[in-house]
C-alpha cells in the first residue's frame, strides 16, 4: 500500500487568484473619508437678553466683580461683598417661593485660574446651587 499524498496545486491556484482579486480591488477603496462639517451659526449676542432670575457673576478685566446690574462687589481676593449680595438674593426669592440659586460665572481666559477658583468657592459659599461656568468670547 503507498502512502497518501496530498495535491496542493488546486489550493494554489484559489490563492493565486484571491490574490489577484484582492491586488485589483485594494486600490479601488477609499482612503480619506471627508467630513461635511457644519458651520458656525452667527449669534448676534448683543440683542439677547438674560433671563430675569439668571444671576451671572463676571469678574471684569480689572478683576472688579460684577452680577447682572450689580457692580463693585470686591475682587477676587475679596469677595465678602459678592457672597452677602448673593445671600441676601437667595432670602429674597426663598420668601417668594422661588427656590432657583442656580449661578453662572463668567471670566475673561487670560485670568489667573486661583483668581476664578476664589469666585468660585465664594458663590458657593453663598449657597447657590449648581455653580456653572459661562462660556463665552471674552479673549
Amino acid at each position: 500500500m503507498s502512502p497518501p499524498k496530498i495535491n496542493v496545486t488546486p489550493l494554489i491556484d484559489v490563492l493565486l487568484v484571491l490574490l489577484i482579486i484582492f491586488m485589483v480591488v485594494a486600490p479601488l477603496k477609499p482612503s480619506v473619508f471627508t467630513a461635511k462639517l457644519p458651520s458656525e451659526p452667527v449669534i448676534d449676542q448683543k440683542d439677547m437678553k438674560a433671563h430675569p432670575d439668571a444671576l451671572v457673576v463676571s469678574i471684569d478685566r480689572d478683576l472688579s466683580l460684577s452680577m447682572n446690574e450689580f457692580r463693585g462687589l470686591g475682587t477676587p481676593d475679596d469677595p465678602t461683598a459678592l457672597t452677602e449680595k448673593l445671600k441676601w438674593l437667595f432670602r429674597e426669592r426663598d420668601q417668594r417661593s422661588n427656590d432657583k440659586k442656580v449661578v453662572f460665572l463668567r471670566a475673561p481666559r487670560n485670568i489667573a485660574y486661583g483668581s476664578v477658583v476664589k469666585v468660585i468657592d465664594a458663590v458657593k459659599l453663598s449657597g447657590a446651587e449648581p455653580m456653572a461656568l459661562q462660556i463665552d468670547r471674552l479673549d
